[in-house]
């Protein structure tokens, strides 16, 4: 700047003064919260910046799992920003990381119960919620704080229903019981939910055959327009793939399905319920995730060439049978999907030297083969 342009501009006018509000709330977002509150008290523009609807839409709030002078500062703090923010939120996402006492998990969900109420009261605009392994089957929970957290979130449910597309309960561990109670509230009044994303791989507790209960099926057939639903194998049953049909045939494009070896998956599904779906649901595509399910028997059983299967991932397997071998499923099983299979991921722990798959040696790997095949 030359000295002629510096007579024309005050002495104390500087380059952030002129700054545009869509350069300075670029810097707001990238700004953490400590940082976000300093600045606001620089003056009154930047303190008008600080409520800006941008900088709050998304919003992941995280509680550790430790208990600490700092980390309980961390509970008073997520619910002062609720309450001053919480109204220009539409995406938000809450950790609860690996709480180790029940202190821990009365503080969250007394916290939770303050926060939701408060959105509840003043948002209408949320359109995702994503609360992920809080596994609520653990006995950190108690039953009176498992129930008072549950109560909350479903009373939350019942109010943004008819706003939220997108929910994520992933490793809620519930019971059929209270996971349908959950669910239900998204189509409080209205009996159908409209929301078009769901993930509940892991939301019941492990072996619950929940693919025999009715109460399920019920809760599932209020789904109206899914376009990508993620579940556990052990939820699905003839009678859920024909209410997806009826349901959400013009929608549904994706379906995740992870098989665990600790979840019932002995449960008989008919090849003409997958066509029957494929027909109604042209675009669907179908991920299959198996976690030390590896054996040819039981794959046979789930993976039936009526389905339209796009990616199967084998992971996390321990064997020490030297006479299992991968060769029935990659020369009998996977060739019935080479019109719809686009990935095959192979991620296996060896527990024998010299064992080979695919032509990988699991001595230069460190024990672990790793096939990933794109037809």
């Amino acid at each position: 700047m030359d000295e002629e342009s510096e007579r024309i501009l005050p002495q104390d006018q500087s380059c952030w003064a002129t700054l545009p509000d869509v350069c300075l709330r670029r810097v707001f977002w990238w700004l953490g919260d400590k940082d976000r509150s300093r600045a606001a008290l620089v003056c009154k523009k930047w303190n008008q910046m600080m409520y800006s609807a941008d900088l709050w839409r998304y919003r992941t709030i995280t509680f550790s799992g430790r208990l600490s002078r700092v980390h309980a500062s961390e509970f008073e703090s997520a619910l002062w920003y609720v309450k001053k923010f919480g109204r220009y939120m539409e995406h938000l996402e809450i950790k609860f990381l690996n709480p180790y006492n029940t202190l821990l998990t009365k503080k969250f969900q007394v916290t939770m119960r303050g926060l939701l109420n408060c959105l509840g009261k003043t948002n209408n605009r949320l359109k995702s919620l994503s609360i992920q392994h809080l596994e609520l089957d653990r006995l950190i929970w108690r039953n009176t704080i498992r129930n008072s957290f549950i109560k909350s979130l479903s009373i939350f449910l019942k109010k943004m229903g008819k706003h939220l597309s997108y929910l994520n309960l992933k490793g809620a561990r519930l019971t059929v019981e209270q996971g349908c109670h959950v669910l239900n509230s998204l189509s409080y009044l209205r009996n159908e939910s409209m929301a078009s994303e769901l993930n509940i791989e892991d939301y019941f507790s492990h072996h619950l055959s929940v693919y025999s209960s009715p109460q399920f099926n019920r809760t599932m057939a209020m789904f109206h327009g899914l376009m990508a639903l993620t579940l556990n194998y052990n939820c699905i049953s003839d009678e859920l793939l024909e209410n997806l049909g009826e349901n959400s045939a013009g929608t549904l494009r994706t379906m995740n399905i992870k098989c665990h070896i600790h979840d019932p998956h002995g449960q008989v599904i008919w090849g003409m319920s997958w066509a029957k779906l494929t027909r109604q649901a042209t675009s669907l595509k179908v991920n299959f995730f198996f976690e030390r399910v590896m054996k040819y028997e039981r794959l046979a059983r789930i993976l039936l060439q009526e389905i339209p299967v796009r990616s199967i991932s084998l992971r996390s397997c321990y064997f020490s049978d030297p006479d299992w071998s991968m060769r029935p499923t990659l020369t009998d099983l996977l060739p019935m999907f080479l019109n719809t299979l686009q990935e095959v991921v192979l991620l296996q722990n060896l527990g024998f030297p010299g064992h080979k798959v695919c032509g990988a040696d699991p001595e230069e790997s460190g024990g672990r083969a790793v096939l990933l095949a794109h037809t």
